[in-house]
């Protein structure tokens, strides 16, 4: 059995082009021709094998993104602002289900904490386990710690709706950009002239990913979750599995649910509550027949 070499890591796509992080250095490649035969598109974050300057072959992947197109991402820090605008809790908990879905750690960046205070934000999220970091911009060292102590050894991406300070933010931790805010994300492949270009930024012994504001995509073209899979995306709902009357509950109406019982309790949070059910609608007008499920 051939023992393929995936030690080659994708950190750009430009239109085609491929640069490839080797322990050889950087290395300029082209793909073979088979991977769009076979409906493959290489992209940044993935694992391959080069030959000269070939990729002839790409590592399953453990997950992607669509927009843009990235693969095998650890965590995404989603960067929100206790106001102008002011957060969105409903798309959040869309894009935390997603990571659920994906097998990708979420942290939440709040800021603009000097404005507002953050609310229950710390309370919704930190008793569920996601990391809520609280991001200072007079004081931004240990936000700035935080993170990165959370992207060491890893691919991480953030994402932010417009004026959440995502640009700001990236700049405190990564000041080797050495860019004014507004030219980061072209650095780091956004712009009018580079919607073909995907790229990791590489930050001591870890890489970062830009990505889309909120309001410029939706949750399906990260994921399609079905709605029998979407109670797993919730991880406050794992505690109370096959606790429901009915083995097959969905937790929207159901008597005897356990969820719906905690949420009641104050067990789980209504705005999550609200979330999966928003979520669940949506769901249930997903043809499986059309996504080829």
């Amino acid at each position: 059995m051939e023992i393929k070499d995936y030690s080659g890591l994708i950190i750009e796509n430009a239109g085609g082009a491929y640069t490839v992080e080797t322990a050889h250095g950087l290395i300029s490649c082209k793909a073979r021709g088979i991977f769009r035969k076979d409906g493959i598109s290489p992209c940044a974050g993935d694992r391959c094998c080069v030959e000269g300057d070939v990729i002839t072959s790409i590592a399953p992947r453990k997950n992607e993104l669509i927009r843009p197109p990235l693969a095998n991402i650890d965590v995404i820090f989603f960067v929100v602002s206790t106001c102008e605008p002011s957060p969105n809790l409903t798309l959040l908990d869309k894009f935390i289900a997603v990571c659920e879905y994906k097998e990708i750690s979420p942290v939440i960046c709040v800021t603009k904490t000097d404005l507002q205070d953050p609310g229950n934000i710390p309370d919704i999220y930190g008793r569920i386990g996601i990391p809520v970091i609280i991001c200072k911009y007079d004081d931004p060292g240990e936000c700035v710690g935080k993170i990165r102590e959370i992207c060491r050894g890893k691919i991480c991406a953030f994402t932010g709706n417009t004026g959440v300070g995502k640009s700001t933010l990236l700049n405190a931790v990564a000041p080797e950009l050495s860019l004014k805010t507004g030219e980061i994300s072209r650095k780091l492949g956004r712009g009018r002239h580079t919607t073909r270009v995907s790229r990791l930024f590489k930050i001591d012994d870890c890489y970062i990913a830009d990505t889309p504001g909120f309001s410029v995509f939706e949750t399906g073209q990260y994921a399609v979750i079905y709605k029998d899979r979407l109670k797993y995306c919730f991880r406050e709902f794992e505690e109370y599995e096959g606790k429901c009357r009915f083995t097959d509950c969905n937790h929207i109406a159901e008597k005897g649910c356990a969820v719906l019982e905690a949420a009641e309790k104050g067990d789980i949070a209504p705005s999550r509550l609200a979330s999966y059910g928003e979520m669940f609608k949506e769901a249930q007008n997903i043809k499986e027949w059309e996504t080829g499920r």
